[in-house]
């Protein structure tokens, strides 16, 4: 007979779990008491929402499970932020939450909190263990569902009493569970009504989505974009799926993404999108679903069937694993003549508008395409969200590393932990993490867990001393009215540099920025500050 608590370490042994990113309290001291005695290596963060963005940067840059542990009531609240935005980029994650003793639920006791009642719109699925004997059935069930079909946050709730308890352990085999049963290939009828629809093509176009890392598709999804000499275009989760500089590549789509992608995806007759949901940035700041659907035949490929003809009509739908379905249509791949479209598309790529000059201002933009061009080639760049976003996503020219951001949610605070989480995941991979002064704010402290942790981090924080893309957004459709994004100039983040005793350097001048760049990247196993100091009236928009 073992407790709860060591049965619950049992289990994450059992999945292969080796680093867990967690802010112990009193209803989860008996877990990580038998936490100690493992393996397993345990991050102690400095604020509950980072435990799970760091185990979400963990998840999406080692391809597994990630794993993050708070305490009940604030501490499991904290958390819900965290899993929302896991959820919305489909990300697989375990939370695993502390509770109030099984007896005392429902009395509002100190620090009580109907967690599984708060995370249901944000959750695959939640557990409320009210028995001992069930640890290891639902472990290994949280686990098969947050890795399986469309990936996601489960949430395991553990009140006291029950990690306390005693039970016969066997970790089960094998999962079954009545009405889950994702789709993993697609339809024979499918793919051949696909494939010949390529084939008719005069124009076709793929979106790449999110999904193919989702399913580590990359691969086979070059090799099918390379077989059929089909034109990319990318939603910001798909970054990255290509190298910057491919000649099928034809950048960002969306809101903010590129005029060569945006007008592609218009002109086209046939678009192939590969695990995608087709949001509202997707279309554009003047895009028109109707128009689309109207004049464009659509295949949609998603293993998530919801998400099929949710935010655009779909001719052709394909529910299944994007690896998968990808290698079905490779085994009769098909062939558009795409010369002349191509032609026209490079002629588009040619007429793209250059950024205003700014001087000797630093412009976080060209800043960012330059360091593009000096650093590794696998390095892997986690963004915050706002100008620092765009920017990077439009000027960091990828190779074969990783882009990372909170794209669904749009999650501030979410890059300094998720670069720590990413680089736990490819300790040898340099990482860089890119955030606006009122991101970096949000989730400063977790410099802390950098440092004491040993994980080496790339830091770039862009201070324009605003909430910029919200000031941006107010100039735009509020006549210049300015409310609440001034953040003025605190705090000094050379001082904040120093106090965690990290190098530190502050970009004034454009003219500088190479100089910046080779202190940055100098030494690779120390972390580094670097402050850009951009004019807030000089952003891209």
């Amino acid at each position: 007979m073992i407790t709860g608590a060591e049965a619950i370490v049992k289990c994450l042994e059992e999945e292969g779990v080796s680093v867990i990113f967690g802010y112990p309290g009193a209803a989860v001291c008996p877990l990580y008491d038998k936490l100690s005695y493992t393996d397993i290596r345990h991050i102690l963060v400095r604020q509950e929402q980072n435990a799970g963005h760091a185990a979400s940067g963990y998840a999406r840059i080692s391809g597994r499970t990630g794993v993050c542990i708070s305490t009940s009531g604030p501490g499991a609240t904290n958390l819900i932020t965290a899993i929302a935005t896991a959820y919305m980029d489909s990300i697989p994650l375990v939370a695993i939450t502390g509770q109030v003793s099984l007896e005392l639920l429902g009395r509002d006791v100190f620090q009580e909190a109907d967690i599984t009642g708060a995370c249901a719109p944000f959750v695959k699925h939640s557990y409320l263990i009210t028995n001992a004997h069930d640890i290891p059935r639902v472990f290994k069930e949280a686990f098969h569902i947050a890795s399986t079909g469309r990936p996601g946050p489960v949430l395991i709730d553990i009140p006291v009493n029950i990690q306390n308890n005693t039970l016969d352990f066997k970790y089960p085999e094998t999962v079954s569970i009545r009405g889950y049963n994702p789709s993993v290939k697609g339809h024979a009828f499918q793919i051949k009504k696909a494939v010949a629809a390529i084939n008719h093509a005069k124009k076709p176009l793929i979106c790449a989505g999110g999904g193919i890392f989702d399913s580590g598709a990359q691969q086979i999804f070059r090799r099918f974009a390379e077989a059929t000499n089909i034109p990319v275009v990318s939603t910001m989760m798909g970054l990255s799926v290509l190298p910057a500089n491919h000649p099928l590549n034809l950048g960002m789509v969306g809101l903010y993404g590129n005029n060569p992608a945006n007008r592609a995806v218009y002109e086209c007759d046939t678009l192939i999108v590969i695990g995608a949901r087709l949001g509202d940035r997707f279309l554009g700041q003047n895009g028109n679903s109707q128009k689309l659907t109207e004049s464009t035949t659509i295949i949609h490929i998603d293993v998530d069937p919801a998400e099929i003809g949710k935010n655009v009509g779909t001719n052709i739908p394909i529910v299944g694993d994007a690896g998968t379905i990808l290698e079905q249509l490779m085994e009769n791949p098909p062939h558009p003549d795409t010369t002349t479209w191509k032609e026209r598309l490079n002629t588009l790529c040619g007429l793209t508008p250059t950024d205003r000059d700014t001087g000797d201002i630093p412009n976080m933009r060209k800043f960012m395409h330059l360091l593009s061009e000096k650093t590794d080639d696998r390095t892997i760049v986690v963004t915050d969200v706002g100008l620092n976003q765009i920017d990077t996503a439009m000027g960091y020219q990828i190779k074969s590393g990783r882009i990372l951001s909170s794209c669904g949610m749009g999650t501030m605070g979410y890059a300094l932990p998720a670069a720590c989480g990413a680089k736990l995941a490819a300790p040898d991979t340099p990482v860089l993490a890119v955030i606006g002064d009122g991101g970096f704010q949000m989730s400063m402290n977790e410099i802390g867990t950098a440092v004491q942790n040993k994980i080496p981090l790339k830091l770039i924080v862009d201070n324009n001393h605003s909430l910029g893309m919200v000031r941006d957004i107010q100039k735009q459709n509020f006549n210049g009215h300015f409310v609440a994004v001034d953040l003025a100039p605190y705090p000094d983040i050379r001082y904040i540099a120093m106090a965690y005793g990290l190098s530190f350097y502050r970009l004034e001048k454009m003219s500088d920025a190479n100089e910046a760049i080779s202190l940055l990247l100098q030494n690779p196993n120390e972390s580094f500050l670097l402050e850009i100091i951009t004019d807030r009236s000089e952003q891209n928009t």
